[in-house]
């Protein structure tokens, strides 16, 4: 993780989940996070069992031009990508996975920016699986907020386990770890294409065609 929205959420998520695969969503608290609260967002499972927006901050909203509450999660990337998303989300929700994601966006207008995006699992029952995020732009151009992002096409994601993660060269988290060391990573994610595994990490390539 390299943007400072990535690090502190990842950090809040840690201490409230206390050794546990993930926190309940009761337990968070806005206030907690409100130097956040216009970048992040909640995803929930709709009937289809799809990814969509709970909530979404003012800035994030602002970001991609429009009210996110209720659109679908994967279609903020380019169709080709938009499978890819969908099962890592399904893993977040299910498999209690922690993902990080690295995009291009591309907006109405032709120009382009990084983002960095965390996903981290919420406990909300079997039937109400939540995932907690946060969107972070890597520069913050003048033209960010005003000319929308309208499509996006990933560059990286790493499937992290928190026991062994450095947070930017910080010291490792000591906290249990997600996935026991004999699984590789979860079954939902195995068929996702060309992957290689770097120390602790398994990094996908992302749907960019140079």
């Amino acid at each position: 993780m390299n943007q400072n929205g990535s690090i502190t959420l990842f950090q809040y998520w840690n201490r409230l989940r206390d050794g546990r695969p993930a926190p309940k969503r009761s337990e968070v608290e806005p206030a907690d996070i409100k130097s956040l609260l216009a970048d992040t967002f909640i995803l929930e499972r709709d009937t289809r069992g799809q990814a969509v927006f709970r909530l979404a901050g003012t800035r994030l909203c602002a970001c991609y031009g429009r009210e996110l509450k209720g659109f679908s999660f994967p279609s903020l990337w380019r169709e080709k990508d938009q499978r890819l998303v969908s099962r890592l989300i399904h893993g977040v929700f299910e498999q209690k996975s922690v993902v990080l994601i690295s995009y291009e966006g591309f907006s109405r207008n032709g120009r382009s920016n990084k983002f960095e995006l965390l996903a981290l699992p919420l406990d909300g029952g079997v039937e109400n699986p939540r995932c907690l995020g946060v969107i972070s732009a890597v520069e913050k151009p003048f033209w960010l907020g005003a000319d929308p992002i309208t499509d996006a096409l990933i560059d990286s994601i790493r499937v992290i386990d928190p026991e062994k993660e450095l947070l930017n060269n910080r010291p490792a988290i000591d906290v249990p770890s997600l996935v026991p060391d004999e699984l590789g990573a979860p079954e939902t994610i195995s068929a996702l294409g060309r992957a290689r595994r770097i120390r602790h990490l398994v990094v996908f390539d992302g749907g960019r065609e140079e």
